[in-house]
C-alpha cells in the first residue's frame, strides 16, 4: 500500500497464488480484518490507506479469495466511525456496485504482472476449442502452462468437462489432457477437485442444454476416480453431482429453491403462492429448514418482511407444516443462534419474539416450548431465548402487544379486528347461519387472536341470555378453527373479568359455572383450568 501500483498489483496477484495452496480462505479474511482494525494507525504513514485497502478487497473478493459475505460480516465488528468501517462502505459502494467492476478493478493498477480474468476465461475456450479440432495433449498443455495462471486451472477443469459432455466425440480427448495434466503436476489436486465442483453446482443448468448431462458427469467423475486423477475424496466432499440425486445435493437444491422462494414472497407478500411453490418443491422432510430459513432471512430485514415471515407461519402450518416440523425448525435456529449474532446483532431478541409470536399464533403450543428445551444441547445460549419468549407470551395483552410487535403492517389493527368480531356474532346470534359465521372467523386470518372470539360470544351469551353463541364456538371447536389453547385463553379472559361483569350481569358467575362445565364436558378446555381467577 505504500508503492507504487505495479507493487500493488503484484501484491494482488501473490495473493491469489497463495490462496487454496498455502492460505487458506479462513487466513486471508483474517488478515484482511486485521488490516481493517489497523486502518486508524496505518493512516499516519499511508495517507490514502482507505481508499487502497478498499481496492484490495474489493480485487479480493473479484478473484474469488474473499467471499461477498465478508463485506457484511465486517461491519459487526467495526465502530461507525471508524476508518476500517469507511474502506468497508467504498469497498461495498463505489467499487464492488460499478456497473463492470470486475474489470475495472482488475486494471485499476495497470494489470501490468497478470491479464484480467475475462481474457483468462477467453484464452481457456480457445485453446480447448484448438485442442479439440488437432488433438494435440502437448500443445495444450504448453498452452496452459502458458497462461501462468495455477490458481485458476479449476476453470480449465470446469471448460473441459462442461466440452466433454457437449459433445460425446470429444469426450476422451478432454479425459486424455486432464489426465495428462495431472499425471504432469500440471494441474493441482485442489484445482482439479475445485473444477469439478463448480460443473457439480451448476448442474441444473447445464441439463437446459445438455440432457444427459447428470448422467454423463457422473460417469466422468467415476473414470477420473478410478483413473487417479480425481481424488476419491471428491465423492464424500458434499457435492458431487451424483445422478442418484444423493442427500447432500438434494439438500443443497432444496436450500437454493427455498431461498428464492422465500426473497419472491418478500417481494410479493403472497402466501397462497408460497404453499404452491412448496408443495411443488417437495422433500417434506426439510420442512424444518424452510423455517429457519424463513427466519434467519427475515432477521436481517426490516419490520415488514419480520411481520410477513410471522404471518407466514400460520398459513404454513394450516396447509403444509406440522407442528413438529415448526418446532424442529425453531431447534436448528436456536442452535445456531451464536453464529447468527455474529452477523445480525440482536438475533436473540429477535428470535425470542418470533418464537413468542408462534406461540400466540397457535402455531405452536406452550408445551412446544417444552419440548424445544429439552432438544437443546447442555449450555445452549439458546435456553435464554426460550425463556425470554416464554415471558412474553405468558404475559398480559401478550396477543395484542406481539401482534404489534413489528407495526402489524400485514395484519388488521387489533381495534378493527375487535369490531369484525362483535359484528359477526352479533349477526349470528340474531339468526345467522353457523356456516356464515364459521367462513367469517377463517376470514378474520388472525387465529392467533380466536381467544377473542371465545371472550365476546361467552359475555354475549351472559348478557342475552341464551347459548347460541355457545353453540357456534362448539361449531368452531369442532372444525378446528378455534383450537383448545385459544379456547382456554378466552375462558381465562371472562374468568379474570367476572368482578367487572357482575356489576353488570349479576348472574355472572353462576352462568360461566355452568359453560365451564359445558366445555369441559366437550373437552374445549386444557385439563386443569380452574374456575378461581388466578389474579
Amino acid at each position: 500500500m505504500d508503492r507504487h501500483d505495479k507493487e500493488k498489483e503484484m501484491a494482488s496477484v501473490l495473493l491469489s497464488y497463495l490462496y487454496g495452496n498455502v492460505v487458506s480462505s479462513t487466513q486471508i479474511r483474517l488478515g484482511f480484518v486485521l488490516l481493517l482494525e489497523a486502518v486508524d494507525d496505518l493512516a499516519v504513514d499511508i495517507p490514502d490507506v482507505v481508499d487502497v485497502l478498499a481496492l484490495f478487497i474489493a480485487r479480493a473478493v473479484v478473484d474469488d479469495i474473499l467471499p461477498p459475505a465478508f463485506l457484511s460480516n465486517a461491519k459487526v465488528s467495526l465502530s461507525g466511525s471508524s476508518k476500517g468501517m469507511q474502506v468497508v462502505q467504498i469497498a461495498e459502494k463505489s467499487y464492488l456496485s460499478a456497473p463492470h467492476h470486475a474489470e475495472l478493478i482488475e486494471r485499476r493498477w495497470g494489470g501490468s504482472t497478470h491479464i484480467t480474468v475475462e481474457e483468462v476465461k477467453r484464452r481457456i475456450a480457445d485453446l480447448l476449442k484448438e485442442y479439440i479440432r488437432n488433438g494435440d495433449t502437448a500443445e495444450a498443455c504448453r498452452c496452459i502452462r502458458e497462461l501462468a495462471v495455477p490458481f485458476f486451472h479449476h476453470e480449465v477443469v470446469k471448460r473441459a468437462l462442461t466440452l466433454g459432455m457437449e459433445s460425446p466425440a470429444a469426450e476422451a480427448l478432454i479425459v486424455k489432457l486432464l489426465k495428462e495434466a495431472s499425471e504432469e503436476c500440471l494441474v493441482s489436486s485442489s484445482q482439479m477437485m475445485k473444477g469439478f465442483h463448480r460443473v457439480a453446482e451448476s448442474l441444473d443448468d447445464l441439463i437446459l442444454d445438455i440432457p444427459s448431462a447428470k448422467s454423463e458427469f457422473q460417469l466422468l467423475v467415476s473414470k477420473a476416480i478410478s483413473e487417479g486423477w480425481l481424488d476419491s475424496s471428491y465423492v464424500n466432499s458434499g457435492v458431487n453431482g451424483s445422478v442418484e440425486d444423493d442427500e447432500h445435493e438434494k439438500l443443497a437444491r432444496y436450500k437454493r429453491e427455498a431461498v428464492s422462494i422465500i426473497h419472491e414472497y418478500f417481494f410479493s407478500d403472497d402466501t397462497t403462492e408460497v404453499i404452491r411453490s412448496v408443495k411443488e418443491l417437495g422433500y417434506p422432510e426439510y420442512n424444518p429448514i424452510f423455517v429457519k430459513k424463513l427466519i434467519t432471512i427475515a432477521m436481517d430485514r426490516k419490520n415488514r418482511e419480520k411481520e410477513m415471515a410471522s404471518v407466514l407461519l400460520p398459513s404454513l402450518s394450516m396447509e403444509l407444516f406440522s407442528s413438529e416440523d415448526i418446532a424442529k425448525g425453531f431447534v436448528m435456529l436456536l442452535e445456531s443462534a451464536e453464529d447468527t449474532a455474529l452477523d445480525i446483532l440482536d438475533a436473540s431478541d429477535e428470535l425470542g419474539l418470533f418464537l413468542a409470536r408462534a406461540v400466540i399464533d397457535d402455531v405452536l403450543a406452550p408445551l412446544n416450548l417444552d419440548e424445544i428445551s429439552s432438544k437443546l444441547p447442555p449450555n445452549c445460549s439458546g435456553a435464554e431465548t426460550l425463556n425470554m419468549a416464554r415471558s412474553l407470551a405468558s404475559a398480559r395483552h401478550a396477543g395484542e402487544r406481539l401482534l404489534r410487535c413489528w407495526g402489524g403492517g400485514t395484519g388488521w389493527a387489533v381495534e378493527d379486528a375487535k369490531d369484525k368480531i362483535t359484528k359477526l356474532l352479533e349477526e349470528y346470534e340474531s339468526g345467522g347461519d353457523v356456516g356464515e359465521a364459521c367462513n367469517c372467523i377463517r376470514e378474520l386470518g388472525m387465529s392467533f387472536f380466536n381467544h377473542e372470539v371465545v371472550k365476546k360470544a361467552l359475555v354475549m351469551a351472559m348478557e342475552k341470555k341464551n347459548e347460541r353463541t355457545l353453540n357456534l364456538l362448539q361449531e368452531c371447536f369442532g372444525e378446528g378453527i378455534i383450537t383448545i389453547n385459544q379456547m382456554t385463553k378466552g375462558f381465562s379472559r371472562v374468568r379474570d373479568g367476572l368482578d367487572d361483569l357482575a356489576l353488570d350481569i349479576p348472574d355472572a358467575r353462576e352462568k360461566f359455572l355452568s359453560y365451564v362445565q359445558r366445555a369441559k364436558k366437550s373437552g374445549w378446555l386444557l385439563p386443569g383450568f380452574g374456575v378461581a381467577s388466578s389474579a
